[in-house]
This record gives C-alpha cells, structure tokens and sequence, in this order.
C-alpha cells in the first residue's frame, strides 16, 4: 500500500521557520521526485518547490530566498524547511510524488499525493 504522509505542521511565530517531514512507502522511493505543494485559505495550489531523484532542488522564484528541500533515501522521507515566515505563510501543506520531475500544481502530474498538514503563522 502507497503512503505519503506529511508530518510537522502547526503554530509557527512569525519570522520563524517551519520544518515539515514527508515520510513515503509502498513505492520505490529512490525513482521518485518529490514536491512540496500548498494551498493558503481561499487560494489555489501552489506549487513550492522539489528535489529529483538525483537530488537535484528547484524552487518557486517566489520563495527560492527562503525555502530549502532535502531528502533522505535511507528513511524514505524528505524534508522542507521554510525560514523567515509571516501569516501568508499559513497554508495546509502537501508532499507528492511523481516518477517525471514536475514544478506544477496540478493534482494530475502526480502519482501519489499525502492528506497534508496545517500550518498556521501566527503570534
């Protein structure tokens, strides 16, 4: 059985950061790309950013100053941190999957998706 879950949101003050896990299983982790995608209230989906197979990164513009994702192929997770935060950072957060690196937000371009986890920028 395929399991993407996400893990790590909730309460962050603002200019702080965020730590966030995405642990995966039921696939072969390593063939994998994974992204980071986020919907804020009342928004769409974004897309943040995702790191290739090989470990390569790419990042939203938007966000490239502030958002790092890393990748541990020996836990099956990988990990997005994002620095200096402020209240339009609140947003449930999603970790997907695709075998074909994608920087789209569309639900279609990826294979397994995880329930997401909230994050709330607040003092």
């Amino acid at each position: 059985e395929v399991q993407v879950v996400e893990s790590g949101g909730g309460l962050v003050q603002p200019g702080g950061s965020l730590r966030l896990s995405c642990a995966a299983s039921g696939f072969t982790f390593d063939d994998y790309a994974m992204s980071w995608v986020r919907q804020a209230p009342g928004k769409g989906l974004e897309w943040m950013g995702a790191i290739d197979y090989d470990g390569s990164t790419y990042y939203s513009p938007s966000l490239k100053s502030r958002i790092s994702i890393s990748r541990d192929t020996s836990k099956n997770q990988f990990t997005l941190q994002l620095r200096s935060v402020t209240p339009e950072d609140t947003a449930v957060y999603y970790c997907a999957t695709s075998l074909i690196l994608t920087t789209t937000d569309n639900r279609d371009e990826y294979d397994y998706w995880g329930q997401g986890t909230q994050v709330t920028v607040s003092s």
